[in-house]
């Protein structure tokens, strides 16, 4: 299940006389903002999420442009997983809009899979005034595909009998892990479809695209084991994005790198938990992927802390200024006794003080109302 431009639409919500207009969410233009979600009508433009806010102005220059509200997202967010709640506990969240969800013991309860979710889209619309976009198949990746082809307020189900004739004729750049880069690849070696993929066999794939080739070569088959893992079972906390076009400005990227920075570490605060090892994840134009990592001496769930473990990790990945095509940041290494409620009669650590104060802020007053120093242009 995937909402429809969420961030967008949950403003659109919020102020009906925008409906019908290209309204973006994101940084300011001034200070190499970037787009964090663009409505549908903004999208007819070229305007798109993770791009330069400048651009986005260049390509539409009636854009209504909204600062981010984190707070009101997540917010909505667990709204929306309260409904999925009523249906399944197996819930796999991606992010604050994007969940993967298993369904198959709630079909004697709640009656077929279709129904289900469409007992879940209605409810959402109807409670929330939002719409989703739901996905249905027996693997996660072609699941992931019918959510995004029916967009918006999609609904496609992938019957197990007709999974290859579904992903057969789709492009190349359909299968995870294939940009725009890797696309042009394919296309160099006569693969145009997912079939043309599938009909290739493993030395061939592993030849070009090295071990991921496998990988690639297996979504191709229709071959996905993994399973949906809820959050509570998950022994890391993380965000990426995948680019629409590589980026290889230092300033965007780290724009990016501290808004996924802030969803994690609210997702860290909403489920109690503190975590001693940050780590930056970044992928190529040529899929090659990195990580690097820093322990630190005490976990946190603070916004700043984090942020200011992260940030240097960019400086230590290979290929400086070389475009990137994701990027991502987690944490991980999760203390049950550490991560437990503090003495209630203690004062706040200031770092923790900060996020509530400022979470508090951007709810009200939204995201510009206050920031961080070290985003600030000098």
């Amino acid at each position: 299940m995937d909402m429809d431009a969420f961030y967008a639409s949950v403003e659109v919500r919020e102020r009906p006389d925008l409906a019908g207009l290209p309204v973006v969410v994101g940084g300011t233009p001034g200070q190499r903002g970037v787009v964090a979600a663009a409505s549908y009508e903004a999208r007819r433009h070229g305007v798109h999420s993770a791009m330069p806010m400048s651009t986005a102005l260049k390509r539409c220059p009636d854009l209504v442009v909204l600062p981010v509200r984190m707070g009101l997202y997540a917010e909505e967010s667990q709204r929306i997983h309260r409904i999925i709640e009523r249906y399944t506990p197996l819930i796999e969240p991606l992010s604050l809009d994007e969940a993967f969800l298993d369904v198959r013991a709630s079909v004697k309860l709640f009656g077929p899979v279709p129904e289900i979710a469409q007992r879940i889209k209605r409810e959402i619309r109807a409670e929330l005034g939002l719409t989703a976009s739901i996905g249905i198949a027996p693997v996660k990746f072609a699941a992931k595909i019918a959510s995004d082809l029916g967009k918006p307020d999609g609904f496609l189900v992938v019957e197990p009998d007709g999974l290859r004739a579904f992903l057969d004729p789709l492009p190349v750049a359909r299968l995870w892990g294939v940009g725009r880069v890797g696309e042009q690849t394919m296309h160099r070696l006569g693969l145009r479809t997912i079939a043309d993929v599938a009909a290739r066999d493993a030395a061939f794939m592993e030849q070009h695209f090295g071990k991921h080739g496998l990988h690639l070569l297996n979504l191709a088959l229709g071959i996905d084991p993994r399973g949906v893992v809820p959050e509570r079972e998950v022994k890391s906390v993380s965000n990426e994005t995948t680019f629409a076009a590589d980026i290889a400005d230092r300033d965007t990227l780290r724009g990016i790198l501290l808004q996924l920075t802030e969803q994690v570490a609210w997702r860290l605060r909403n489920h109690g938990l503190a975590g001693r090892t940050v780590q930056l994840k970044a992928r190529y134009a040529d899929f090659s992927t990195y990580t690097r990592a820093q322990t630190l001496d005490a976990p946190t769930d603070s916004t700043d802390v984090l942020w200011q473990a992260v940030a240097p990790l960019l400086d230590r990945l290979p290929r400086p200024g070389a475009a990137l095509r994701l990027i991502g940041m987690g944490v991980s290494g999760f203390d049950a006794q550490e991560s437990a409620q503090p003495d209630l009669f203690a004062e706040p650590p200031a770092p923790r003080k900060v996020d509530g104060i400022a979470d508090a802020i951007k709810e009200k007053f939204g995201k510009g109302a206050v920031r961080r120093a070290t985003t600030l242009k000098k």
